[in-house]
């Protein structure tokens, strides 16, 4: 059966936007931060999701809401594994690849981790899914822009890296061979992908354990340790709810023209990362002060970083409609609450 028959009828079975018709989804990831809440958003809209993860940076406590779910279940496996992934796309109709390496310190202290892992994998993600013709959307990032001053980035903005021996620029290209490869399988093969590019998603379960600056900075906060805000404070980022990460990432899936092409996903609401730090120390009603650390103290010598990140979002609202719900205050005041329960 050729891959362009079965992914008619993975068309047919999905209908137009808007219609709800039950397929089965496999999420590489799907026990991380992004993949463990996509899954839930699966499962709530009535689909089957497996979960594939072998649980070295996500937790299994993430999927206790949709384990509860008939329609869940769990595999542990990593993507490197060819022959769990071969069973696991087989069974799926529809593939999210999200397994990766994450965080800005895992990436500098396990570079050659973090460049094995995402290559492979995704390529290992990418040849099952042209072996059983399954649509597939390959989760990059907006690493991938690198140091372009361009703002607001657009889809089609270059990539302006700095040299390969610095961790945070090979992870970049990492990813921009993942791209690569989701686009040639789509050129060559007529394999239906999609690549989406997240900027800076933040929320519910996300760990300050690999250098993510909102959950770090609140649990200082409420800690009465000093915040620690690398370089000068005066860089900029978007932070986008993991909830509507989800819904833009479900609205690229469940539309037809998606694939072959690259969105951008992301907040517009652009925010200093010193200024991120006394919003989190207002909010928290703390007295902690912000102390500044150099790049080459927080990571290492050499380490380089991007003045502002700022997505253009034109492409994916033009398509599904898709703009993010959440303000960053109401990020914040999540993060604080989750962080207080947690203790």
């Amino acid at each position: 059966m050729s891959a362009a028959y079965k992914r008619s009828e993975v068309h047919e079975r999905l209908g137009r936007v808007g219609k709800t018709v039950a397929v089965k989804y496999l999420v590489t990831g799907g026990a991380g931060f992004i993949g463990s809440h996509l899954a839930e958003r699966l499962v709530a809209h009535g689909h089957d999701v497996i979960a594939l993860d072998n649980v070295s940076t996500g937790r299994l406590e993430n999927l206790k809401h949709a384990s509860q779910s008939p329609a869940f279940s769990f595999v542990h496996g990593s993507v490197l594994d060819e022959v769990s992934v071969d069973e696991v796309v087989g069974a799926s109709d529809i593939v999210v690849h999200l397994a990766a390496a994450v965080g800005v310190r895992l990436i500098v202290e396990e570079p050659l981790h973090s460049f094995r892992t995402n290559i492979r994998g995704a390529e290992t993600v990418l040849s099952a899914a042209h072996r059983y013709g399954k649509k597939i959307l390959v989760v990059s990032t907006s690493e991938i822009y690198g140091k372009n001053p361009r703002i607001p980035l657009s889809e089609d903005a270059d990539s302006v890296l700095g040299s390969p021996s610095v961790a945070r620029w090979a992870y970049a290209t990492s990813k921009a061979v993942d791209e690569i490869l989701a686009y040639a399988y789509h050129k060559e093969r007529g394999l239906p992908t999609i690549v989406a590019r997240l900027f800076n998603t933040v929320g519910p379960r996300q760990s300050p354990a690999y250098g993510m600056v909102i959950p770090r900075l609140v649990r200082q906060a409420l800690k009465g340790e000093p915040l620690t805000v690398y370089g000068d404070g005066r860089q900029t980022r978007c932070f986008c709810h993991v909830r509507d990460t989800v819904e833009a990432l479900a609205g690229l899936l469940e539309h037809p023209d998606a694939e072959g092409d690259v969105f951008n996903i992301g907040s517009t609401e652009e925010v200093s990362i010193m200024h991120l730090a006394e919003r989190i120390v207002e909010k928290t009603g703390g007295t902690s002060e912000i102390r500044l650390v150099p790049y080459d103290e927080a990571y290492e010598t050499g380490f380089e970083d991007m003045q502002r990140r700022v997505p253009n979002t034109t492409k994916i609202r033009a398509l599904t409609g898709w703009q993010p719900r959440y303000r960053l205050d109401e990020i914040l005041d999540e993060t604080i609450a989750e962080a207080i329960t947690e203790g």
